[in-house]
Order: C-alpha cells, then sequence, then structure tokens
C-alpha cells in the first residue's frame, strides 16, 4: 500500500494510491516546464482570473471539500469548514495584491543623468511543494496561490495519509481554469523527491513538515544549490503574566492546545504562567480541558478530534510514557475518551525538569505542558528556552506592555491575547528549528521570484 486515505475515526480504509512511477515524474517535470513557458507570459489579470474562481468554487463547495478533509485526517468538520475558508481567502488576497506587489521598484542611483536603475521580479519557473496532513487545503493554498500568481507552476507532493484532498485541490485548480500542467499533484516516493530537486527544469523547493523531513530535504536543495524554504515543527509558549483576566485567558489556553487535535505547528504547547496566577490558571484549565468532548468529528457537539492516525496515537503516548520517566507528573483530565478512533486522553505534564528532554519536545496532541515561572523575567526565560522559534503569544491586561514582553520572545511570531492563528493577511514563519522563509503576504510571494536588476546607462553621458 503507497498512499492511502484511512478514516482515523472509524479505522476504515478508504481508498488507496500507487506509487508515481519514475517516467511518470519526468512526463510531470516536462508538462509543468512547458506550462511555465506559457504561464510566464499570461497577463495578470488571466491568472487573478482563475485564482478568484478557484476561491469561488470552493465556497460554492465547501461541504463537500470539508468532509473530505474530516474523512481522510480525522478533523472536526466545523474547523474543516473554516479551512476551506481560509484557502478561498488566501487566492482571494492574491488576487488583490499580487500586481502592486511585484511593481518593478525604481532605485535610487548617484548620477540620474546618467540613466535608470530598475528592479523587476520575475517567476523562477517549477517549484516542489511538500506539504503535511494536518491542514490538507490550506497548506497547499498558502504556497500556490502566490507562487501562481507570480506567474511560477508548481509539482505538488503530499502527506500520504491525504491523496483525496490532493487530488482534490489538482482537480479544483483544473475546474478554475489553470492551464495543464501549471500545477500537478505527484504520489511520489522519497527517492523521487530527491530525483525532482534535482532536475535542472526545477528550481526551487517549499517544504512544510517535521524537522527530520525538513534536514533531508534542505540538504538536498542545498547541494543541488536550490533555493528552498522550510516551514517546521513549534512549541508555542502561551505566556500568562500576573495581571492576565483569567476568565478570558484560559478559553484561549484550552482552545490554542486543542484546535485540530491539537495536531497544529503553531499551538500552544507550552503554558509558561507567572507564580501570581499559576495555581488559579491551572485549576481554570483542567476544568476547560474536562470540558472538551471527544467523539465523531461529524457530529457537531463533538470539540476533541481524532488524531490522524492510530499511529500518531501511539506516538503521543510512548512520548508521555518517557517524559513521566524522566520525571514530570501527568494528569489525565475529563471523561475517557472513547476507544473507537484514534484518541489521545487530553493530559497535563507538570514538573517537567530542566533535565527532562520532554521539556524540549513537540507534542503533537492534546497534551499540555504547564510551566511556573517565579516571575516575568523568569517566563520569558522559559519560553525562549526551546530548540523551536514558529510562534507565542502573551496575555495581559496591559496591551503595551504585553507587546512589550513579545518582543523579548524569539520567535517568528508573537500574538497578544490570542494563540498564535494563520490568516491570508498575516505572514507565517519561524527561526531555529522551526525553519527558514516565509509564507503569504509578499514575503511569501517574493520567496521563488528573481529580483533582477535592469541598470540603463546613457552611453552619451560617458563621451
Amino acid at each position: 500500500m503507497a498512499y492511502a486515505s484511512t478514516n482515523p475515526y472509524t479505522g476504515e480504509v478508504l481508498k488507496t494510491f500507487a506509487y508515481a512511477t519514475d517516467a511518470t515524474v519526468r512526463d510531470a517535470i516536462g508538462k509543468a516546464h512547458a506550462a511555465f513557458l506559457a504561464w510566464r507570459e499570461t497577463p495578470f489579470a488571466t491568472r487573478a482570473a482563475i485564482l478568484q474562481k478557484a476561491a469561488d468554487l470552493l465556497r460554492r463547495n465547501a461541504d463537500d471539500y470539508a468532509r473530505l478533509l474530516t474523512l481522510e485526517m480525522g478533523k472536526l468538520f466545523g474547523e474543516a469548514k473554516a479551512e476551506v475558508e481560509l484557502s478561498a481567502r488566501i487566492f482571494e488576497y492574491y488576487v488583490r495584491n499580487t500586481e502592486k506587489l511585484l511593481q518593478p521598484e525604481r532605485l535610487p542611483v548617484a548620477d540620474p543623468a546618467e540613466g535608470e536603475a530598475v528592479l523587476v521580479h520575475e517567476p523562477l519557473g517549477v517549484l516542489l511543494a511538500i506539504e503535511p496532513w494536518n491542514f490538507p487545503y490550506y497548506q497547499i493554498a498558502r504556497i500556490i496561490a502566490p507562487q501562481l500568481s507570480a506567474g511560477n507552476t508548481m509539482l505538488l507532493k503530499h502527506a500520504s495519509n491525504v491523496p483525496q484532498s490532493a487530488a482534490a485541490f489538482e482537480k479544483l485548480m483544473r475546474e478554475a481554469g489553470l492551464p495543464d500542467g501549471a500545477f500537478i499533484n505527484l504520489y511520489a516516493t522519497r527517492k523521487q523527491v530527491e530525483m525532482i530537486i534535482n532536475d535542472p527544469r526545477v528550481h526551487g523547493v517549499a517544504l512544510t513538515g517535521s524537522e527530520d523531513a525538513g534536514s533531508i530535504v534542505a540538504s538536498q536543495a542545498g547541494k543541488a544549490l536550490k533555493k528552498s524554504t522550510m516551514e517546521l515543527g513549534g512549541a508555542d509558549a502561551f505566556v500568562v503574566l500576573a495581571d492576565a483576566d483569567l476568565e478570558k485567558t484560559v478559553p484561549w489556553a484550552v482552545f490554542g492546545r486543542h484546535w485540530n487535535g491539537g495536531q497544529v505547528c503553531v499551538s500552544s504547547k507550552r503554558m509558561i504562567v507567572v507564580d501570581d496566577v499559576y495555581d488559579a490558571f491551572l485549576s481554570r484549565y483542567r476544568q476547560g480541558v474536562a470540558g472538551l468532548r471527544a467523539g465523531d468529528p461529524f457530529d457537531p457537539e463533538t470539540t476533541l478530534a481524532p488524531l490522524s492516525s492510530q499511529g500518531a496515537a501511539d506516538d503521543i503516548r510512548e512520548r508521555l510514557r518517557q517524559a513521566i520517566a524522566h520525571g514530570a507528573k501527568a494528569e489525565e483530565v475529563g471523561p475517557p475518551v472513547p476507544n473507537q478512533g484514534a484518541f489521545v486522553q487530553p493530559t497535563i505534564l507538570t514538573e517537567i525538569g530542566e533535565d527532562n528532554p520532554a521539556r524540549y519536545w513537540e507534542f503533537f496532541g492534546p497534551v499540555s505542558m504547564l510551566f511556573r515561572a517565579k516571575d516575568e523575567e523568569d517566563a520569558i526565560r522559559i519560553a525562549n528556552d526551546s530548540p523551536f522559534g514558529l510562534g507565542g503569544s502573551v496575555f495581559t491586561r496591559d496591551i503595551r506592555h504585553g507587546a512589550e514582553v513579545a518582543r523579548k520572545i524569539s520567535t517568528g511570531m508573537v500574538f497578544v491575547n490570542h494563540p498564535t492563528k494563520v490568516e491570508a493577511d498575516l505572514p507565517f514563519g519561524g527561526i531555529r528549528r522551526s525553519g527558514y522563509g516565509r509564507e503569504l503576504l509578499g514575503l511569501g510571494l517574493k520567496e521563488f521570484v528573481n529580483h533582477k536588476l535592469i541598470d540603463v546607462v546613457d552611453i552619451d553621458a560617458h563621451f
């Protein structure tokens, strides 16, 4: 079995797909390159109309697209519909803004009488996107919307457990009017990924995924001297200061840790609470987590989704065992989760010493790590004591001071009085082991364009 869609709630294997052959991959690269030669010359108005049509189709058929997400990776149906809408908004952001963001830039020169210098932004060519399973549509939209709008073409290697979602997005773009070859989904093997990266017609690779996958692909791209961006893991700090309004902060903490089943790189994995309010926060947080209801992700009453697979659930349990073996205290919270489905009992970890390796792990599921900070300075220290640097949040009644604290947290994104979130009009990315590069906005748009200088000299001025 190669790529397989398995319902994580029922365990039913829904559909399987064979690996692509090497010939299929080579043919796809050729089609993508041929499409690029025409697509780069296509007027922006035409590109924008196709992206807008894709957004319209997503909204028109939102329930159908969302249902596929819930079936393949267990996402709550309401959250699946929200992901469909977010993907549509990303397309529309680039419909509205790409032409302006890629306008040529006139550069100041020492003597304007001698000529002029202009910076133009041109597409590179065929790009490879390697995407994860936790947000199957959003992850595609946030790379193809900017890059297609810029004039690049795309090959997609999606996660092996969401093959139907990948196929659905490819079909969506065809229905929107995208030319043949401009976006191709491939059920590629790891060996074929390296083959794609090494092909001279491929000019870059964007990966969202694990540290291990990022390290391998970044090495391959570096060896081939290809541009790459890496959006990797995270263990976001949720910092609660002494003046935080706990009545509002705690619900955000429960949501921030458990949305999408806790399987979010920017979910609030580390609750760092100053000593003055730690006990009160923990008591309220425990009650909030206990109120989550695990069950059928299609049931609107369900508030805790299963994990994406039984293997993912087993991995979380093994990591919990190791954390406890190294001295952490684990408290299972709430009513027992159902036996059916890839569920993990919501768990709160406390007393995680600095010699406990779990302190530096990313738990990709409903496990909360709570840290008691002596004061604000200690909270900042704990927040920065991580190999990751993706997102984070600070909760306080004093928003100006919250912004000051946010500047001291070493990550790519920090939110004040809200967990780290994703939006169509906010940049996304991190530092350290959370990767490099940015997606969305102009930052993401310009990751894979050639910033070409055109310097025009008045020859007569030199004679």
